[in-house]
């Protein structure tokens, strides 16, 4: 899911001749010598807007605070003019406090954006000024300061040039979903070409990517939605095969219909299907656990007979 950061009014942030033709701020680098017309300013002690927490709850405690400084740039960092922010479920358990690491309050939300490189600390060759950038800062590892801005900070290592090809919606899209979905299937499960993938939960974000991933891999994927607007989102991403989660005994008729049960699954709801789950593995399966609202129980005798294992992912435990 996406919201679009328009961008304008800058005329109240900047003296006019620091603005380009469409009324943005000119970009500039750090630490080098600064543009002509940006000699005698620096961004750090500007302000912007940016979609404040200053309390955790519900999405009332959203508010827009119009004079948040700019965040100063590190050396081993880059400043983003955001044109698009990326909106995960993630940033709703943390708004509402319910997430193993909160942040401190007052806080700005996000780690998903795509804009233009503002500005570069010294130590950052691998971009230049004006570059078509999405970012990922959902780490641990990270200190990115918040994509519901106009302006974001995040270590060099999680900004990465945006293809051509792709639109700057697009690029606030790719970060947590598509690198969850590469961790879960590529890194955590190893799954190999020809293995039996099951994506329960398939049209959202994370298992569109999945899909994506898995075909691309030369997997035969099976996802599953509960309507079916979501089930042909699945079966345009590349899913071979797509079931209806919310169609009674659902699982046997995957299994039935395939002959077979799954090398892999990955589950985004796992107090609700992981029982299910168990009972659907083939020899040495591995059921991934990304997303999970409470507590289940199982039979551990289902992972015994094909010594299956369930596995956790947290893409905020990633290393660079």
């Amino acid at each position: 899911m996406l919201s679009p950061n328009v961008l304008h009014q800058h005329q109240q942030m900047f003296p006019h001749q620091y603005l380009d033709s469409n009324g943005y701020p000119i970009a500039y680098a750090h630490p080098g010598p600064p543009l002509a017309s940006m000699s005698s300013m620096t961004l750090n002690n500007l302000t912007m807007k940016a979609v404040r927490v200053h309390r955790f709850g519900g999405p009332d405690v959203l508010q827009v605070d119009t004079n948040v400084p700019v965040p100063e740039v590190g050396d081993d960092q880059v400043l983003v003019r955001v044109i698009y922010a990326g909106v995960n479920p993630v940033e709703t358990y943390i708004r509402e406090g319910q997430y193993s690491r909160l942040p401190e309050l007052p806080y700005t939300p996000g780690s998903d954006a795509a804009g233009y490189v503002q500005q570069l600390g010294r130590n950052v060759t691998t971009l230049k000024v004006g570059d078509r950038v999405f970012v990922s800062g959902n780490s641990s590892n990270s200190s990115n300061s918040g994509s519901y801005s106009q302006y974001v900070v995040s270590d060099g290592t999680y900004v990465f040039p945006l293809h051509p090809r792709l639109s700057f919606a697009q690029g606030a899209s790719l970060g947590v979903p598509f690198f969850t979905a590469y961790k879960a299937l590529i890194l955590r499960a190893e799954t190999k070409p020809g293995e039996t993938v099951l994506i329960h939960g398939a049209s959202g974000a994370v298992g569109t990517a999945a899909v994506q991933i898995a075909r691309a891999l030369g997997a035969i994927v099976v996802g599953t939605a509960g309507t079916k607007e979501g089930m042909d989102v699945v079966s345009k991403c590349g899913a071979h095969h797509v079931f209806n989660h919310n169609h009674k005994s659902y699982d046997k008729k995957m299994v039935e219909h395939l002959g077979t049960g799954f090398d892999v699954i990955i589950e985004h709801l796992a107090n609700i299907n992981l029982g299910h789950d168990v009972q659907m593995l083939n020899e040495k399966a591995r059921v991934m656990i990304v997303g999970c609202r409470g507590a289940v129980n199982i039979n551990p005798r289902h992972l015994m007979g094909p010594e299956a294992s369930v596995r956790g992912v947290a893409l905020g435990s990633s290393t660079p």
